[in-house]
C-alpha cells in the first residue's frame, strides 16, 4: 500500500536504546528501548511501509521515523463511563435551557 502526501500516517522510531536509559529506572525497563510511535500528515510525495519518512503532527512538529501505518484508527479506549457522569449531560443541558430561559426574559 502506497501513502501519498497529505494522507493520515503513523511512524514509529526509537527514542533510546537500552544503553542509553536513564540509570533511575527499573532494570525491566532498561532492559528494553524506548520506543515512540505518532500520528501525523505525510511531508514526503509517495512512500511505502517501512520507508523512512517526515510527518507533521497536529501540533505542527516535524517528525522523522518508520512509516509503519497508512491511515491508522484512533483505538484508545479508556473503558466504560463512570455512573456519577452518566447523568452530566441532561443535567448540563438542563442548567443551559433554564439559564437561556432566564436571559430570553431578562
Amino acid at each position: 500500500m502506497k501513502a501519498c502526501k497529505g494522507d493520515w500516517v503513523q511512524i514509529y522510531r526509537v527514542v533510546l536504546e537500552p544503553g542509553e536509559r536513564a540509570p533511575q529506572v527499573p532494570e525491566d525497563t532498561a532492559g528494553v528501548p524506548l520506543e515512540m510511535k505518532v500520528k501525523g500528515i505525510l511531508v514526503e510525495e509517495t512512500a511505502v511501509l517501512g520507508d523512512e519518512v517526515t510527518i507533521e503532527t497536529a501540533a505542527g512538529r516535524k517528525i522523522k521515523g518508520k512509516l509503519v501505518a497508512i491511515e491508522p484508527p484512533y483505538d484508545v479506549g479508556f473503558g466504560p463511563p463512570p455512573p456519577e457522569l452518566r447523568s452530566v449531560g441532561p443535567e448540563l443541558r438542563s442548567i443551559l435551557a433554564e439559564g437561556w430561559h432566564d436571559h430570553e426574559q431578562g
